[in-house]
């Protein structure tokens, strides 16, 4: 019995062996030493009992181009025992007539390296198609008995197309216009479509068109998601892959070039066939056209360089408040709306000396989405009043900007008041505060009276020495004379 049970272990553990190395059993196949012009060569992979979950690029070869990848796979099943076959054939379209040599190569496929020896490939003239003649079994293709026939994939018309949207064409300096590049497909689209490289590709995109001259707020798009839009009446599938709102410094015009975004089309089966792959990978590319955005100045004002553009609002954390003289509170002067929130700066100060102040904190948040920038910038006031009374806080602080909307500069002022309450701390405030100046130096000067005789004979010398030069340059003009 224990003889049994031990002759048992060692089959189960050789079979483990023999069906895990048959699993890894994964091979490179060649095609013909010689093609017409008119034929294709190619790079077959075949794996046993397992499926192609990565593989390498398929090497060069010159005087050839890549015309497009096909993956096929079969399953048998003999005396109860099921085996399968994966395969991806990379085609090549030979470019010219002659001999051309595929040095040795190797791919790494599921992880493990599979080397192939290369071969010289001769390429002659265009050959004519001849039918295979002969008999032949009709139960053929059902138990595989011959090599299968070479697909023939097809090209579906596509209803698709790539474009660069802005959403204005004429703006002011500062003020933002909303680009984005997206690939959009009708919802009656027949052909296939998969994203090729995205990254890479908008890498040398956003290159073309990020104007030098302008501060930009990308949204981030990090993951294409599909949207259903109407265009003239018609439902398409947009899949957004860039935006960006950009805020030029200068006049002038801003050109975005056209753009070229490659799209992965597959190519589909003519004759589809329940084993086998049915679709083969092919490349089309599409292009958008550029804009032209018209940069136009501020209107005169002394302050056009300095300003904000946008469309903004004041928010205050309070209407009215009332506070004891010499205590403090906080005030939150808040800017929100749309336009370049980072360029924002801290409203002016007024007759501030009714007002104790100190530098305010600063607080941001910026929102990108649905095309816009909006946000706010809060700056938080920490105000201390001396006198008693009320105080509207629109005497002390105001924003100015370039209202986009109105096309022309507003002011924001606040509309809240501090109630100020209790006995003046004026003289408080003043006795508490370093006067500087002459004032440090009391305690470090010598309190003795100083000898004004001195001061005397100090200014008699010095109108001697000035009288004196005066008659010596009248001498000396004389004698030049």
């Amino acid at each position: 019995m224990k003889r049994t049970k031990y002759y048992l272990t060692l089959v189960f553990i050789w079979t483990s062996i023999i069906s895990i190395a048959q699993a890894q059993d994964v091979r490179i196949d060649l095609g013909p030493d010689e093609i017409g012009l008119n034929e294709t060569f190619s790079i077959k992979i075949t794996i046993s009992d397992e499926k192609i979950k990565s593989y390498d690029q398929f090497p060069e070869i010159p005087g050839f181009q890549k015309q497009g990848i096909s993956q096929s796979s079969s399953m048998n099943v003999i005396n109860g025992q099921m085996s399968s076959t994966n395969s991806i054939v990379q085609y090549y379209k030979p470019l010219k007539m002659g001999q051309f040599s595929l040095p040795n190569f190797t791919l790494q496929v599921n992880g493990n390296e599979v080397s192939s020896p290369g071969k010289t490939i001769t390429v002659t003239d265009a050959k004519q198609s001849q039918q295979r003649q002969g008999s032949r079994d009709p139960f053929d293709d059902f138990f595989r008995r011959d090599e299968p026939q070479e697909q023939e994939f097809i090209e579906l018309d596509d209803e698709a197309f790539f474009a660069m949207t802005v959403d204005k064409n004429e703006i002011y300096v500062g003020e933002g216009f909303n680009v984005s590049l997206a690939f959009f497909m009708a919802q009656s689209n027949q052909a296939p479509f998969d994203f090729y490289e995205p990254g890479k590709q908008l890498e040398e995109i956003v290159k073309k068109i990020k104007p030098t001259n302008a501060w930009e707020e990308n949204f981030n798009i990090t993951n294409i998601q599909p949207e259903r839009v109407t265009i003239d009446g018609k439902v398409w599938t947009r899949f957004k892959v860039y935006e960006s709102t950009f805020y030029p410094f200068n006049e002038g015009e801003i050109e975005l070039p056209r753009v070229a975004w490659e799209m992965i089309k597959y190519k589909v089966a003519k004759n589809p066939t329940f084993f086998g792959n049915n679709r083969q990978q092919d490349f089309k590319t599409f292009y958008a056209n550029g804009k032209t955005i018209k940069v136009k100045p501020l209107p005169p004002h002394p302050l056009k360089n300095e300003v904000s553009v946008g469309v903004y609002r004041l928010r205050e954390n309070f209407d009215s408040k009332k506070v004891e003289t010499g205590e403090g509170v906080t005030y939150d002067f808040g800017i929100s709306g749309e336009g370049n929130i980072n360029a924002i700066k801290p409203p002016k100060k007024m007759d501030i000396q009714k007002l104790n102040t100190f530098d305010p904190n600063e607080r941001q948040q910026i929102n990108r989405g649905r095309g816009k920038v909006t946000g706010i910038k809060q700056y938080e006031y920490y105000i201390t009043v001396n006198e008693p009374g009320e105080v509207a806080l629109k005497d002390h602080f105001e924003w100015i900007y370039f209202n986009t909307d109105k096309e022309t500069y507003d002011t924001l002022r606040p509309s809240a008041v501090l109630n100020v309450v209790g006995e003046s701390k004026i003289n408080q405030s003043i006795s508490s505060t370093r006067l500087g100046g002459i004032y440090d130096l009391i305690e470090l000067e010598d309190n003795k009276l100083l000898n004004q005789r001195y001061k005397y004979y100090f200014s008699t010398f010095i109108n001697i020495l000035l009288v004196g030069a005066v008659i010596l340059l009248i001498v000396m003009i004389m004698k030049k004379r």
